[in-house]
């Protein structure tokens, strides 16, 4: 073939877009083995995990568990949503009115960049009011997200509107800047 069409071929044929990120609501403390079952059925899943200590009267507990308990993400064609609804641990996909309504695929991503930062990331209740930001420095570069202030610290929080939850990471005030 010409090497004019191949490049018109290249050009024109898209790229197979990726599937949205959808909620998927698990049983109460079941988001791990949910999050497993779908990956055993060949779905692309994401179960965002932070380190908690929890400290009793007698120890100090170190565990691992689910920044959104409940809850497991999940990329799938809406069209074809039986399978994860009978994934064991699963009990409904998010959405409004009728039918699932996808996550925006940045707010996912912002979840993914926090957690990937390895700054102190932990849940923190949803905000509708705060001060919109951006991150000018460090590992954190570029996201946007509110500020809110805990204690004498600052952080920043990331947000996943349609569960209403949150992850807020603490901030270096300096490295903020207003939108």
């Amino acid at each position: 073939m010409n090497c004019l069409v191949m490049k018109y071929l290249e050009n024109t044929v898209s790229a197979p877009t990726q599937l949205p990120w959808y909620g998927v609501r698990t049983k109460p403390k079941h988001e791990s083995m949910a999050a497993r079952a779908l990956k055993g059925k060949g779905y692309e899943q994401y179960l965002p995990l932070y380190r908690s200590r929890r400290r009793w009267s007698d120890r100090v507990i170190d565990s691992v568990v689910p920044q959104f308990p409940g809850y497991v993400f999940c990329r799938f064609d809406a069209a074809r949503r039986l399978p994860i609804l009978t994934t064991p641990g699963v009990l409904s996909i998010v959405g409004f009115g009728t039918g699932p309504t996808p996550i925006p695929e940045s707010e996912i991503a912002a979840i993914q960049l926090v957690l990937r930062s390895g700054l102190a990331a932990e849940p923190c209740p949803f905000l509708h009011e705060g001060q919109r930001i951006r991150v000018n420095q460090g590992s954190l570069e570029g996201l946007e997200g509110l500020l809110l202030k805990k204690k004498s610290e600052w952080r920043m929080v990331v947000s996943i509107t349609m569960l209403q939850r949150s992850v807020s990471v603490e901030i270096d005030r300096e490295w903020v800047s207003e939108l």
